[in-house]
């Protein structure tokens, strides 16, 4: 067959975003999220009294429930059956009513802001240019979303559609999914939301789902998606801790794919440098080569942002070493990322709001012949 482009980029959400992601700084989202998954933990506990029933009221009155006419917090309260809370007339103060887990039937979602008309089409010019038969999408809304931006956005606007598109539902609340736009049959998908290692939360932030994709020849190639934790919020040393989990997790799917067949690839946002303590049972672990390595690749090194240091290389493609051996070009599209000191970027593409992503397209060429 000819030669293959495989892309991978995070999108950031195609059509809406969880507003806390959208604030002003990452100082205010990461505060925001780290006071979510708080309040989250406080919820799940049996009984609400004494130093957990302030923690929560706490938090409920940091951002203003007792207001019913506040209509811009970062995230809602949904009870579905009885109460959490209450507010006593005159007061701006919140009563905590459900006596425990068991009193109420709710949750906390976070709001979601739409995404502008610009930084959708933007992203769809990111793509039409790389212009890959296989495109690992990361921070994807949900399928629906993405079988929308395929047909609305890449077919209308571009010209350019894909025949199989497929996402399955993570673990991130936040609905930052892994997806997956082929010009090629999808044949099979296995999820990892499940996996565990003996903790009490899931081994992924999001998954990492492994696409069987049937090339044209017959053959098979088994693209694993990944988004690893975020420097983002949360302790600095729990999340790295959570990233060398899970990357040896991967590593782990990754020798079990390669029983399968010889044509693997490890694509995605792993949220980290190459040369990190997380990343090593992967990047060096294993004989998985990353592209950007190539010869063929003579680029700026981070893929993230400016894009000017190593340690903004975020965004990987890695091949097992039968595809490593086929690689013919390596790219990196970066005029979608709003960086006017470093590099140009799209004419459309005039400010952070109207960029397509904070993250470069890394892209390579494979002669399957």
């Amino acid at each position: 067959m000819p030669s293959i482009r495989i892309a991978t980029l995070n999108a950031e959400n195609l059509f809406r975003r969880a507003s806390v992601m959208n604030l002003n700084t990452w100082a205010d989202g990461r505060e925001v999220l780290t006071d979510v998954a708080r309040l989250n933990e406080l919820l799940s506990r049996k009984e609400y009294k004494g130093a957990t029933k302030t923690a929560i009221k706490k938090l409920l009155d940091k951002y203003e429930f007792w207001n019913r006419k506040k209509t811009n917090r970062p995230f809602d309260i949904r009870e579905v059956r009885e109460k959490l809370f209450k507010v006593p007339k005159g007061k701006k103060a919140v009563e905590i009513v459900a006596k425990g887990r068991g009193d109420w039937v709710g949750w906390v979602e976070l709001r979601r802001d739409e995404i502008s008309s610009g930084a959708v089409v933007n992203t769809g010019r990111v793509i039409d240019a790389v212009g890959p038969q296989l495109l690992c999408m990361i921070e994807v809304d949900d399928r629906i979303a993405l079988d929308r931006f395929n047909t609305l956005i890449l077919d209308q606007e571009f010209g350019r559609s894909y025949e199989y598109n497929m996402l399955v539902d993570g673990n991130d609340p936040r609905r930052i999914d892994i997806g997956l736009l082929s010009q090629h049959e999808i044949v099979c998908v296995r999820s990892h939301i499940h996996d565990r290692d003996g903790g009490p939360d899931p081994i992924f932030s999001r998954d990492c789902p492994e696409f069987e994709i049937r090339l044209p020849g017959g053959e098979t190639l088994w693209l694993l998606g990944n988004h690893f934790k975020s420097k983002g919020y949360g302790d600095p040393k729990a999340s790295n801790a959570r990233r060398r989990r899970q990357a040896e997790k991967v590593a782990e799917i990754y020798h079990e794919a390669r029983k399968r067949s010889d044509h693997v690839v490890v694509a995605g946002d792993l949220n980290d440098f190459p040369t990190s303590w997380p990343l090593q049972p992967l990047v060096a672990g294993t004989d998985l080569k990353d592209v950007m390595s190539h010869p063929s690749y003579t680029g700026l090194p981070g893929t993230f942002g400016t894009g000017k240091s190593p340690n903004q290389k975020l965004d990987y493609i890695l091949l097992s070493p039968v595809l490593f051996a086929k690689v013919q070009r390596v790219g990196v599209e970066r005029r979608g990322v709003y960086a006017p000191k470093t590099h140009p970027s799209f004419p459309e593409v005039t400010s952070a709001q109207t960029s397509a992503s904070d993250h470069a397209c890394v892209w390579v060429d494979l002669d399957l012949s």
